[in-house]
């Protein structure tokens, strides 16, 4: 059996965080995971339907791998990312860094996984790959999930082979601290500012604040929208809060990031912003109780008030974000 030494095996609660956490610990950079999140400016809005999918998502953060993106760039780190079409080469790519003692984060699909609980496919999912020996490869994952697990390499070689919505060629990639990280304060003010950006102007409707009342205006709906309402609204309710979103559409995660933020920059702003999204995510949790309520009762009124609390939590959302946005001024030096 090969196992990189030196490494904290913490699973959290989101997929990309945890994996970005084993990587940077191991690189002696120990952040929280709402700190992580936040720096990545990984909060966002997306209503997503196509008429091939049997049910609308409501997604809370940026596409799969922006975050890890984002993060490095933000704090100087060198990103090294190996896509192939070849499941051989992939496992070279992997195996090359485990010997050289290094973790490595692959993006996947979770279904394939023999220790996920909820075989449904999602090629956006991260994990952070430690050792392995001639059957298994050894993982963490999310605390749902177990944190430190192990699969089978079969299906570890199945899982990063798949192609869907999301997927990525056998993609893995390294993290490396080459020089000085910069100072969390100096980095604080434009990854909130470059999130808050992107949130108030989206490019399409379905996107940031505008994502958001547009999904209340379409939610009270939804009983029309399917024909197994008992499965398909507590389905999506679930996603909203338990799968691997820390709770409240990951707005608990960006609210305990800006919290934190406020004990190193003295920003009025910076205050507002964080009640409002903690005023958010409590709304953010009634929605999916009452989408929850809905399909299990066939209630249309559950859905009228879900779409009246989202018209409320997208005019919250747009002022935290337009208050946040002003921090731009207050941006320390270096």
């Amino acid at each position: 059996m090969v196992t990189v030494k030196g490494v904290d095996p913490r699973g959290t609660q989101h997929c990309e965080t945890s994996a970005l956490g084993v990587l940077l610990r191991h690189q002696g950079l120990d952040l929280s995971e709402p700190m992580l999140f936040g720096l990545g400016a990984g909060l966002s809005f997306i209503y997503w339907d196509s008429k091939n999918m049997d049910f609308p998502f409501l997604g809370g953060r940026v596409k799969p791998f922006e975050l890890t993106r984002n993060l490095a760039a933000g704090l100087g780190l060198e990103l090294v990312v190996q896509e192939t079409g070849s499941a051989r080469k992939a496992w070279e790519n992997v195996a090359t860094a485990i010997d050289a003692g290094r973790p490595v984060g692959l993006q996947l699909d979770s279904y394939h996984l023999d220790y996920f609980s909820t075989k449904v496919h999602f090629g956006g999912h991260i994990v952070a790959l430690y050792g392995y020996d001639e059957h298994d490869a050894h993982l963490v994952d999310t605390d749902q999930q177990g944190g430190a697990v192990s699969t089978g390499l079969n299906s570890l070689a199945r899982a990063r082979a798949a192609r869907g919505p999301m997927t990525a060629r056998h993609r893995s990639f390294t993290l490396t601290a080459a020089g000085k990280v910069p100072s969390l304060e100096s980095r604080i003010i434009p990854a909130i500012t470059g999130c808050a950006d992107a949130f108030l102007d989206p490019p399409i409707a379905n996107l940031g604040h505008r994502g958001i009342e547009k999904a209340g205006k379409l939610v009270p709906g939804w009983l029309q929208r399917t024909d197994a309402p008992r499965r398909d609204l507590p389905q999506a309710a679930l996603l909203m809060e338990k799968a691997g979103t820390g709770g409240a559409l990951f707005r608990n995660l960006y609210r305990d990031f800006l919290a934190e933020c406020a004990q190193v920059v003295d920003s009025g702003h910076l205050r507002t912003g964080h009640r409002l999204y903690s005023e958010a995510a409590g709304l953010w949790t009634e929605v999916a109780a009452l989408i929850t309520n809905a399909g299990e009762s066939g209630d249309e009124q559950c859905l009228a008030r879900a779409g009246t609390v989202l018209r409320d939590i997208a005019r919250i959302e747009r002022e935290a974000m337009e208050s946040l946005s002003r921090l731009r001024g207050e941006a320390p030096a270096g």
